[in-house]
């Protein structure tokens, strides 16, 4: 992307006042700068469970995870790469047009589906598979001890998906919640069960799913 186009992106950013729309916006101009560079991002976290929820949950930041680099990320590289942002902060979080970008470490999935693709307005997202989020939150929201706000960001999580807004491969769910990194399969079924009752809908945790 050339100066000026970086520079009415910001400015469209800045005035930009909903929250999701603000961090798809923002996630879409960096990615497509740094894809320039050799470098391919990931929305992770809260901010990718925010794009799949349109905005059920709002994440307080964007969070971005690095797929593959064909340079290093060094600390003075980061740097570069984000100042055509006027970008305040670094090395791994950045005020930018009004929100946060915090840039983490490589890109951790043990999901076999697909990273998901959508398009923004200046190039492609890459978003964090739904059946990862969706098992790492449940975790969360029972290890090391009860907390809540995780557990209330994964049933709106499960909301979209079990309304079929955003599709899931269920089995892959299961997979994952029984493998020995999350182990964690009894909390997520019962999770899923509890809002396809209150959803009153068939629950994709039954064991023919």
């Amino acid at each position: 992307m050339d100066p000026e186009s970086i520079r009415r992106a910001l400015a469209d950013i800045t005035s930009e006042q909903d929250p999701t729309f603000k961090h798809l916006k923002l996630a879409s101009v960096v990615s497509a700068v740094f894809r320039e560079k050799g470098v391919e991002l990931v929305v992770v976290g809260g901010s990718a469970i925010e794009i799949y929820t349109e905005g059920a949950y709002v994440s307080g930041d964007l969070d971005l995870c690095v797929i593959a680099s064909t340079v290093e990320l060094s600390a003075r590289t980061r740097q570069i790469l984000m100042a055509p942002f006027e970008a305040r902060g670094g090395p791994r979080s950045w005020q930018v047009a009004g929100a946060y970008v915090d840039l983490l470490a490589g890109f951790e999935n043990l999901a076999t589906t697909p990273l998901r693709r959508i398009e923004g307005p200046w190039g492609t997202v890459v978003l964090c598979p739904i059946e990862e989020l969706i098992v790492e939150r449940v975790l969360v929201s029972h290890y090391p001890g009860d907390y809540p706000p995780a557990r209330e960001c994964a049933r709106k999580l499960l909301a979209a998906a079990l309304l079929d807004e955003v599709e899931t491969d269920w089995a892959e769910v299961r997979r994952l919640a029984n493998a020995p990194a999350y182990a964690n399969w009894p909390e997520v079924k019962a999770l899923i069960d509890e809002q396809a009752e209150a959803l009153q809908i068939r629950s994709s945790g039954d064991s023919d799913a």
